[in-house]
């Protein structure tokens, strides 16, 4: 940290930045003053030491109230993730005090929640009670990017073909398999096998676009020449079954997930013949070895143990 950035944390204290924010909420000092059971002369002092630390105004004062100027914007922003961060710091120490001897930030997506996680983390939990676990679903590149930030400590997904993993040490996982869902009285329904081309002559029912399911294709599609005719995109995977069972089109999912989701319709589920139908999910961290050991105890057990 450098001498000027030393010399700012030092002039700038949580409570300034508490009522800061109070008063851009509310709307004027006064009311933030009331809220906060402190007296409006000494809000106005603190918000004009804090304006003198940041060399700028942050407040443009109005008879009627004050409003956030541009660079008030700005620092309202960050005041309010430090302070957010303040709340979550005092609730994961409580948890220490209450008997809680770890805590791991981990974001997962769709596919693994759905097929792999609720065995895995309910047989971690069962062996480790005192670690609470905080799971987050997100999309692939989204969990990539938290883990590179230092938001979550470990991250399963699909990671993209090109590797492109922000410096991250990643660890396989499980593995699945997409197959493609229909109707059963389909005319796919019947095939051994299906190609992706197939799949393309008919509406498709997909999850959200940034998916990996999705954006797999997407590329099949532009490699094949073809329009991919994905008219309906939901956020579940329950949601994609319920679209096709009542009609409105096919779609590829992975196979323990149709299998745990099937009795949500008279569906049929064909193994899509592409390369790409294997898919591997990967646990990631930005390093292993420096973990939390709460967070390399669960590491160690995702990705130890035999995978059926």
């Amino acid at each position: 940290m450098q001498r000027s950035e030393r010399s700012f944390a030092r002039l700038v204290d949580l409570t300034s930045l508490q009522l800061f924010v109070a008063v851009c909420e509310l709307g004027g000092i006064g009311r933030a003053a009331r809220q906060e059971y402190i007296a409006a002369s000494a809000v106005s002092k603190r918000l004009s030491d804090l304006e003198a630390a940041v060399g700028t105004p942050l407040l443009q004062r109005r008879s009627r109230g004050a409003a956030p100027t541009p660079a008030g914007e700005s620092l309202l922003h960050h005041a309010r993730a430090v302070l957010f961060g303040l709340e979550r710091m005092q609730g994961e120490l409580s948890e220490y005090a209450e008997g809680v001897r770890g805590h791991v930030r981990m974001h997962a997506n769709l596919s693994a929640i759905v097929q792999f996680l609720p065995e895995d983390l309910g047989a971690f939990a069962r062996t480790h009670s005192q670690i609470k676990i905080d799971l987050q679903e997100h999309l692939s590149p989204a969990i990539v990017q938290a883990v590179a930030e230092g938001a979550a400590d470990l991250g399963i997904c699909n990671l993209p073909t090109h590797n492109e993993t922000s410096g991250l040490q990643s660890r396989p996982y499980r593995s699945d398999r997409l197959v493609v869902v229909t109707p059963r009285m389909h005319p796919l329904a019947q095939r051994a096998t299906v190609r992706f081309t197939e799949v393309l002559a008919f509406d498709i029912v997909g999850l959200h676009a940034g998916s990996s399911i999705s954006l797999a294709m997407r590329a099949a599609a532009a490699q094949a020449g073809r329009p991919l005719r994905q008219r309906i995109q939901v956020t579940s995977i329950d949601a994609v079954c319920r679209m096709i069972d009542n009609g409105l089109g096919v779609g590829l999912l992975p196979d323990r997930a149709f299998a745990l989701m099937q009795s949500l319709g008279t569906l049929a589920a064909v193994p899509l013949d592409e390369p790409w139908a294997r898919r591997e999910l990967s646990l990631v961290a930005r390093d292993f070895d420096t973990l939390p050991a709460s967070a390399r105890l669960l590491a160690e057990q995702l990705t130890s143990a035999e995978k059926s």
